[in-house]
C-alpha cells in the first residue's frame, strides 16, 4: 500500500555504507568531484544559490546581463526571476546550456530556501541545484526493474537507470514528482505498486557536459506486481528490463548504468541484504 511521503526534510541523508567494496567506494568518490573549471558562488543578494565558470561569468556580464561581480562572487542584479531568465536565454542562443524545456527548476539557497524559478536548461551552467526522485521497482521474484536511457539524452544517453528517475519541478512536492515521472517514464500509477516507501537522500556533486552538477536524490521504492509491464509514455526511454540480482550486480560493477543509478541500486541491495 502507498505510504504518503511529506514534502522536505523529513527523508534523511543515507550515509556511506561501511565496509563498501572497492567498486562502491569508487562510485561514491566518484559522486563528489570538484569542478573541472574555478567555478565562483552565484549570489542572489547575500545568499550563495548556484556558482559559475569564471570565463562565462566574465562573457555574461561582458554581453551586458544582469551579473556583476560582487562580494565573494558574482551578483544577479534586479528582480531574480527576470535576470535569471535573461541570462537562460542568452545560454540558449549561445549554445552554452542544453536544449531548451520550457519547465521552470527551483533555484534555492544553502538552507534550502526558494529564491527563484529558472529554465532547465541553465541549471548546469549556473551550477543551481536541482531535485531528483528515483524509483527503484522490484518483483516478488526479487528482480528489478531498469530502464535505458534515450540515445538522445543529453547525461548518459543510452545507460542503464532505475525505473524512474527524474527532476522535481519549481511549484511540485516530492510526491507529486514521484506520480508524475513514474506515469511519464514507466507508465505506471503509483497506486498501482505495492510497498511504496522512502528509501533517503543522497547528494551528488559532480562535473556534467554543460557545467557543474549539484543534485539532491530522494530514494524510492516499489513492489511492481506481476502481469504490470512499463511502458514510456514521454519518449525519454529506449527500453525496459527485468534483472535478477546476480546480473544486476555484474551490469553495475561493469558501469552499464549511471552514476547516480549505481549509487540508489547498491543502497537498495544492501537494504535487502544482497551481496
Amino acid at each position: 500500500m502507498w505510504r504518503h511521503i511529506g514534502v522536505s526534510g523529513i527523508l534523511p541523508d543515507v550515509a556511506h555504507p561501511m565496509n563498501s567494496p572497492q567498486w562502491l567506494d569508487r562510485l561514491h568518490a566518484r559522486a563528489q568531484q570538484a569542478p573541472a573549471m574555478p567555478r565562483e558562488p552565484l549570489l542572489l543578494g547575500r545568499a550563495e544559490c548556484g556558482s559559475i565558470d569564471v570565463t562565462l561569468a566574465e562573457r555574461l556580464s561582458a554581453a551586458g546581463l544582469p551579473l556583476q561581480r560582487g562580494g565573494h562572487g558574482w551578483l544577479l542584479q534586479g528582480d531574480a526571476d527576470t535576470s535569471l531568465a535573461a541570462i537562460a536565454h542568452w545560454l540558449h542562443a549561445h549554445d552554452a546550456a542544453s536544449r531548451w524545456r520550457d519547465e521552470l527548476m527551483p533555484v534555492t539557497d544553502t538552507q534550502g530556501a526558494l529564491r527563484a524559478v529558472i529554465e532547465r536548461c541553465a541549471v548546469r551552467p549556473l551550477g543551481i541545484t536541482t531535485f531528483a526522485v528515483h524509483l527503484v521497482g522490484w518483483t516478488s521474484a526479487g528482480a528489478v526493474w531498469a530502464q535505458q536511457r534515450a540515445l538522445d539524452k543529453a547525461t548518459d544517453p543510452g545507460q542503464w537507470d532505475t525505473l524512474m528517475g527524474g527532476l522535481a519541478s519549481a511549484r511540485e512536492t516530492t510526491v507529486q514528482t514521484l506520480e508524475r515521472e513514474t506515469w511519464e517514464e514507466a507508465g505506471l500509477r503509483v497506486g498501482e505498486l505495492n510497498d511504496v516507501a522512502a528509501m533517503g537522500r543522497i547528494t551528488v556533486r559532480r562535473p556534467v557536459p554543460d557545467g557543474y552538477m549539484v543534485e539532491h536524490i530522494d530514494m524510492f521504492e516499489a513492489c511492481v506486481p506481476d502481469g504490470l509491464v512499463p511502458v514510456n509514455q514521454d519518449g525519454e526511454v529506449q527500453g525496459f528490463d527485468c534483472i535478477d540480482a546476480p546480473a544486476l550486480i555484474a551490469r553495475l560493477q561493469a558501469d552499464e548504468f549511471t552514476l547516480e543509478a549505481s549509487l540508489i541500486l547498491a543502497h537498495w541491495l544492501a537494504r535487502r541484504g544482497v551481496k
